[in-house]
């Protein structure tokens, strides 16, 4: 009896107890443009250019799972390159394995990375790519990015509203369609499922009242979030707001501020525009933002998936 009961145990944890839980990672925080922008003169601007440390990598994450050495990316940005050396630092595999790559919509920050797959570059081999319907004939029909189908550099996988994706081990990613300037393709955000939590990423969006999904209802659905934090305020750019209607931190803080404070802990702003001052480190703003119970995405930072 002894001798089973040690037999099922030493099943028991080799099959569950040593199993390295999948995690989220941030690689970049910033608008699609980059931080500090092309062209900008403004006194951050100008401390950034001349400090490499005010500088960000533009919105993006990764889906790891240490179990089968899989590692996913969302949003192909123009720092890839720098990206993916961080993931393959962080996760301690040096190899140019790239299980996949998801894409939220054809606005610069959001794809254009894909160009350094190609033979000019890393020449990869097969690198899934997952878009929706419009995304992918984009990709499909619109040089540079199509001889990178026509050489196998990426292999494009349709996605479908509201239909999950099986990965590894039970974890899935599900799309879902936001209310966005879709001039080239749809625009969706992203539900990143484990057995048991989940993460929603919504970098882009335009105001939550042009979405019919309750901002309070996806809150309670997801055990982190990671959502669009373009602008913090009306005004912070020389141009009518209105041409880009993102939902503004203070207007989303403001939406969600009877909830309980473990609930709007869960959230974490990102996909910051040059002009926020989260991401110029204003500590007023910085302060605003995680009394009243938010947080402010960073590069490495992890969110696991028990």
């Amino acid at each position: 009896m002894q001798a089973l009961l040690t037999v099922l145990l030493i099943v028991f944890f080799s099959t569950y107890a040593w199993a390295a839980a999948p995690y989220v990672i941030v690689l970049g925080v910033g608008q699609d443009a980059g931080v500090p922008q092309m062209g900008c003169d403004s006194p951050f601007c100008r401390r950034a250019w001349a400090d490499p440390k005010l500088r960000q990598w533009v919105s993006s994450i990764a889906l790891v799972d240490p179990d089968t050495k899989s590692r996913w990316i969302f949003d192909a940005t123009p720092d890839l390159p720098e990206q993916f050396e961080f993931l393959k630092a962080a996760t301690g595999d040096r190899s140019n394995t790239l299980t996949g790559i998801f894409l939220t919509h054809a606005h610069i920050g959001h794809y254009t990375g894909l160009m350094y797959l190609g033979r000019e570059s890393m020449n990869a081999k097969a690198v899934s790519v997952f878009a929706m319907p419009r995304m992918r004939r984009m990709l499909e029909e619109n040089a540079p990015w199509s001889q990178l189908v026509t050489l196998k550099n990426i292999e494009l996988k349709s996605l479908s509203d509201r239909e999950k994706v099986n990965l590894s081990n039970g974890i899935t990613v599900e799309p879902f369609l936001v209310p966005h300037r879709d001039e080239f393709s749809e625009t969706v955000g992203f539900r990143i499922s484990s057995r048991s939590q989940s993460l929603v990423f919504i970098p882009d969006i335009d105001k939550w009242e042009k979405w019919p999904t309750g901002l309070t209802d996806l809150v309670h659905s997801a055990d982190h979030l990671l959502i669009d934090g373009t602008f913090f305020a009306d005004g912070e750019i020389n141009r009518p707001m209105s041409e880009v209607p993102h939902p503004f931190v203070i207007e989303t803080m403001r939406l969600l501020s009877g909830l309980p404070r473990a609930e709007r802990a869960k959230i974490h702003f990102i996909h910051f525009n040059h002009s926020n001052p989260l991401v110029q480190g204003s500590h007023r703003a910085l302060r605003q933002v995680r009394s009243a119970g938010f947080g402010v995405a960073k590069v490495g930072q992890r969110f696991t998936l028990k």
